[in-house]
């Protein structure tokens, strides 16, 4: 069985289970982290010397970095109907942007909002670094919804890997303590992401 370390208010731990539960995968999932402990433990760093969350075993594979994870996980059930890996090369490559995008664009843009107003007490916050974080991650969401005006899903007209780490991304956002900009493209496509049984395994509430 599919093991899977990591507390499940972790983003990137939130993206592994959300694949695994759209895949029909059954796995065990392991607090760790933050209050949990377990990934400064010797154990957990032959594991992940990162000492992060998530890392999984898998048939004698242990493996860290959640868009790895997920990448591995559509490709090796890329049989399952339905599926998350675009078996055409192009498609694929599409949903692969997009991940890579979260990863290097989007969740480095929403991360000092998130810490500020979500973990932060009220009188330790940094306003500034908060107000540029916003600033930013509304000039990169503008990117996305403009791409969804076209797509239903980030990768074309299928849902794919390529929504999971961007949906769980939009999920903080769009429940964090702020006023969002009007995105009707976003709301659109993440309305469809909350009907989805999977998504609401993983993509709990309110974030924290």
């Amino acid at each position: 069985m599919l093991k899977i370390w990591g507390r499940l208010n972790s983003i990137n731990v939130q993206k592994v289970v959300w694949a695994a539960a759209e895949l029909g995968l059954p796995f065990e999932r392991i607090d760790a982290g933050m209050q949990f402990g377990v990934v400064d433990t010797p154990e957990y760093l032959a594991k992940n010397p990162n000492g992060l969350v998530p890392c999984v075993e898998d048939d004698g594979l242990v493996l860290w970095e959640s868009n790895a994870i997920i990448r591995y996980l559509a490709a090796k059930h890329a049989d399952r109907k339905p599926s998350l890996w675009p078996a055409d090369p192009a498609r694929r490559a599409l949903a692969d942007r997009w991940m890579d995008w979260q990863h290097t664009t989007l969740s480095p843009a929403i991360n000092a909002a998130f810490v500020g107003l979500v973990r932060t007490p009220p009188e330790k916050r940094d306003q500034a670094a908060i107000d540029a974080s916003i600033a930013l991650y509304e000039q990169k969401s503008a990117i996305l919804d403009a791409h969804l005006a076209s797509h239903e899903w980030v990768g074309g007209d299928a849902f794919s890997m390529g929504d999971i780490p961007v949906g769980a991304v939009a999920h903080r956002w769009l429940n964090m303590p702020v006023t969002p900009q009007p995105r009707p493209h976003i709301e659109r496509w993440y309305k469809a992401i909350r009907n989805r049984p999977a998504a609401g395994q993983a993509l709990i509430l309110p974030v924290t």
